[in-house]
């Protein structure tokens, strides 16, 4: 067996080490899940709904534990930990509410009666990022569950530590063995077994679009259903006649929140020529402020980068950049790099085009509605993004003009539980969260039963 080592990535201190499974120990896994999928799909739903309950409730017993780990682990700020981990109680317990509700429809036909149920699919495979280890799992997990599946999860290689304790604490709360395991590995081994591997019906997977587009032609091969949640460049857009000093002060951490490290971060900030100096005032002296320190500190507000590689990989895209100014960071161990804001003057530069995943924004001007909006779609992505401006026509016009999934007026919210989630053109494939996530993990049957003789 192969055994990896955690590092914590604020002091560069060995947290823990964690066993990697191999391919067999893997099928084993799958097995396992094979055979309590059996049971798991015809416990009655609320049945299942009162499970998913207590392990909601076990999750919020167990919130500061889960929080404290995360931030060691990841190097999360102790606020966002905190919520990361209560994302995954509130996830849980808002799908608790779903099976008895998971229902089909009777259709009028001629000659008899006709009817839809919704079936499980069996096992469903969870890939999850290294990013938000917690919230991510819990939006797969969830539904999965309630809509009968059973779940194998492949945390990500560099933080496992939170799934695996989320995992005791599924059987602590009484989810049967076998219904939800955690199953710690490279993604060479684990994730390509999931995909190869005919028990496993659906594949959950959220990263990079490279490794998105390997598992795509992988799935393909079994006709195997997929949801993907891959990269994101978006646009935080700010027009002249918005509120410049409140969209100034709560642009930084539309993009440096988790050091950047994120999908949806606003790293490319588009501003309207004639607000332009007046809001980057108010950006820079905001940008200037965000507190990057030891993230068990309760009033840190970015932490470190996961790596040292993801460090030197973000420094590598500022070094060809123009940089118009920066925040601070600590010095000394742990891997942390300051905020850094980027003249996008160039939309050629690579800093531009491409995701850095790390804490960089470049700030590119426009002059009109028709001009913002051909900015925002530029290049392959469609994840997230802001709109600011009191022109309520104006911000729903350019909602509907922007090509991306998730888009927020006067806010920089990305992701509530109970509405869709996903991403259009190379940023995903499939929806996820919201009032319909059980459909994705279920197939829908049609009965007609004859009544003429």
């Amino acid at each position: 067996m192969n055994t990896l080592t955690i590092v914590n990535p604020s002091t560069e201190a060995t947290v823990s080490s964690v066993t990697m499974l191999n391919v067999e120990e893997t099928d084993r896994a799958i097995d396992r899940a094979s055979t309590a999928a059996l049971q798991w799909r015809v416990v009655a739903p609320a049945d299942r709904a009162r499970l998913l309950r207590r392990f909601a409730e076990v999750v919020d017993a167990h919130v500061e534990e889960l929080a404290q780990l995360e931030v060691a682990n990841s190097g999360h700020t102790i606020s966002n930990a905190r919520w990361e981990a209560g994302n995954v109680r509130d996830v849980l317990n808002y799908y608790a509410g779903a099976p008895e509700r998971h229902s089909g429809r009777q259709i009028p036909v001629a000659g008899g009666v006709d009817m839809t149920f919704f079936e499980p699919l069996g096992v469903v495979g969870i890939i999850v990022p290294w990013n938000f280890p917690m919230p991510i799992m819990g939006w797969g997990l969830a539904p999965a569950l309630a809509a009968g599946n059973t779940v194998v999860l492949k945390p990500a290689s560099l933080t496992p530590l939170t799934a695996i304790r989320i995992g005791e604490l599924a059987l602590e709360a009484g989810i049967p063995d076998g219904v939800f395991q955690v199953i710690p590995g490279e993604g060479s081994t684990v994730g390509e077994r999931f995909v190869t591997h005919p028990a496993v019906r659906k594949i959950c997977f959220t990263g990079s679009n490279q490794a998105g587009r390997r598992i795509m032609e992988g799935c393909a091969a079994q006709v195997k259903r997929l949801t993907l949640e891959l990269g994101g460049k978006s646009a935080n857009i700010i027009y002249a006649d918005s509120d410049l000093e409140k969209a100034g002060s709560m642009a930084p951490y539309a993009v440096f929140d988790n050091a950047g490290q994120d999908c949806c971060a606003r790293s490319r900030l588009l501003v309207q020529s004639s607000g332009y100096d007046r809001f980057m005032e108010y950006f820079e002296a905001a940008v200037k402020k965000v507190k990057v320190m030891d993230p068990r500190e309760e009033s840190s507000e970015m932490g470190p980068l996961i790596t040292a590689a993801q460090r030197d990989t973000v420094a590598a895209y500022v070094d060809e950049s123009t940089v118009a100014f920066r925040g601070t960071a600590p010095s000394g161990p742990g891997f942390w790099y300051a905020p850094t804001v980027l003249d996008g003057s160039d939309r050629s530069e690579r800093s531009y085009c491409e995701e850095i995943f790390g804490p960089v924004v470049s700030v590119v001007r426009f002059e009109d509605e028709a001009e913002a909006i051909a900015i925002a779609n530029e290049g392959p992505y469609g994840l997230s993004g802001s709109i600011w401006s009191r022109d309520i026509g104006r911000a729903l016009r350019t909602a509907r003009g922007v090509e991306t999934g998730t888009l927020s007026i006067n806010s920089n919210s990305s992701v509530r539980y109970a509405t869709p989630f996903g991403g259009f053109k190379q940023s995903g494939l499939g929806r996820e969260l919201g009032p319909d996530a059980l459909r994705s993990f279920s197939e829908e049957k049609n009965v007609f039963i004859a009544t003429e003789e």
